[in-house]
């Protein structure tokens, strides 16, 4: 029996996604872009997966991110609420 890592991978990518748009209150909450950075739920997506952020330094209260791993990526930005935006590039 064959496994495809790479379809293995997105479905992981994708079901840790699917967690974070159901209750992003339980992610998102954060003081600095260094906490985003610190936050033990990245280690969740596959290996592989890339995440930047902005925001919140220097008394900011906006916050962005992006968690990509491939060509899937999910969007979260904090400005007056949480809009988080899973996707695919090219679609």
């Amino acid at each position: 029996m064959l496994i495809d890592f790479i379809q293995y991978q997105l479905k992981q990518f994708d079901e840790m996604a699917a967690r974070i748009q159901a209750v992003p209150e339980d992610y998102i909450n954060f003081d600095s872009v260094s906490d985003f950075y610190k936050a033990e739920w990245l280690n969740d997506f596959p290996k592989g997966t890339t995440w930047a952020a902005t925001g919140l330094d220097d008394g900011a209260e906006q916050f962005y991110a992006i968690i990509e791993y491939r060509s899937n990526f999910l969007s979260i930005s904090c400005f007056e609420q949480i809009e988080v935006r899973y996707g695919v590039h090219g679609q």
